[in-house]
């Protein structure tokens, strides 16, 4: 990945406490152009330190009021790819990761309520080829969400 320099990081900061600042008060806030500050954004883009903009949708207003991650033990780790290609077309699935530890993956997924979850779970992904094991665990509050914070050095005007 490329290097980026404390301008880069003093847009990603800014841009990652509000995403819809207009790029005429990042320009002011980092005093550049507003042409500049869109042609570094869109190349913090291309390079892949930006990679998505958008809205949370927050699920309990879709009426998804369990949050849960799913340890998924494999029969053997070599059946990843093919797994996470079934949980692909499990729309409550939000999250997928390779891990260490005790399990293969993880996945983080939604459920209107303990009945879906429980045909989630034994419908659906115990039912999936390789998976040997799940373990739930049912998350009853997000108590923090946020970017990594991104550092730079002030520079004294």
């Amino acid at each position: 990945m490329e290097k980026i320099d404390n301008l880069d990081k003093k847009i990603l900061s800014i841009l990652s406490k509000n995403a819809r600042i207009p790029f005429k008060d990042v320009a002011a806030e980092c005093n550049v152009s507003r042409a500049a500050i869109h042609q570094r954004v869109q190349h913090l883009i291309e390079a892949g330190v930006i990679t998505g903009s958008g809205f949370d949708v927050n699920p309990k207003s879709l009426g998804y009021s369990t949050c849960t991650y799913v340890g998924i033990t494999l029969e053997k780790g070599s059946m990843y790819k093919d797994v996470v290609e079934a949980l692909q077309h499990i729309p409550e699935v939000v999250e997928c990761h390779f891990t260490t530890g005790p399990y293969t993956m993880l996945v983080k997924l939604y459920a209107r309520d303990n009945e879906q979850l429980m045909e989630l779970l034994n419908g659906c992904l115990q039912g999936i080829h390789g998976v040997m094991s799940t373990e739930t665990l049912i998350s009853l509050e997000q108590s923090i969400k946020r970017e990594i914070p991104v550092r730079f050095e002030e520079v004294e005007k």
